[in-house]
């Protein structure tokens, strides 16, 4: 449908904007997220680039999978509604909130990766960013595996520390396999529940006040 682009230019553009995607049918959706370019539009008046977010239905069926993408600004929407009633399909539902977290949450699941160790990991990372920053506000985000002749590891980024500057954190694959192996025989245990609100997976969820 046609969205009204507001830039701070003054000019108002139009852009048509997916009110749902299937990844199997459009693979190019993929990339599109995964690369940044998704529904990224540029002002025809000045030139600036633009990345608005709105709702999104994404549909994953070889995944098992669909999400409702809630946009940033609407994180405080998600804690307080009600708890939604099981939904019923094929698909198992899942709530993001960003198309940042969008973008993290297909690539862990394009690289086979199961999405509450891979949030545990960043909860930890977050514990030891904070010693050393105690005053940053950052956000981490996995965002591929580096594969080596020895050892694999899962490389996270890091945004927050210094302005325009984005910090690489390389973790052993042998840590993702010890918490994976962790969360199986403790599904419920706090760090695990503490990561879930409803549908809604992230380490953010351990960071409200």
């Amino acid at each position: 449908m046609k969205r009204k682009i507001p830039c701070f230019c003054e000019n108002t553009f139009e852009a048509e904007i997916p009110e749902e995607i299937n990844l199997d049918n459009e693979p190019g959706y993929l990339d599109e997220i995964l690369n940044g370019n998704f529904l990224a539009f540029r002002c025809p008046n000045c030139g600036k680039k633009h990345k608005p977010e709105f709702p999104l239905s994404v549909h994953w069926p070889s995944k098992k999978l669909s999400f409702e993408i809630l946009p940033e600004l609407d994180r405080g929407v998600l804690y307080r509604r009600k708890k939604r009633a099981s939904r019923k399909g094929p698909n198992t539902l899942e709530t993001i909130i960003g198309y940042a977290e969008m973008a993290e949450r297909l690539a862990v699941l394009r690289d086979g990766y199961e999405p509450v160790a891979v949030e545990a990991i960043k909860y930890f990372l977050h514990l030891k960013a904070e010693e050393q920053y105690p005053e940053k506000e950052m956000e981490i985000l996995y965002y591929k595996t580096e594969r080596a002749s020895e050892q694999n590891f899962l490389e996270f980024h890091i945004h927050g520390i210094k302005e325009n500057e984005v910090a690489v954190m390389k973790i052993p694959f042998s840590l993702y396999e010890k918490t994976i192996d962790d969360y199986k025989k403790h599904p419920k245990s706090e760090i695990y529940s503490s990561l879930r609100v409803q549908t809604y997976l992230s380490v953010k969820n351990t960071m409200r006040n």
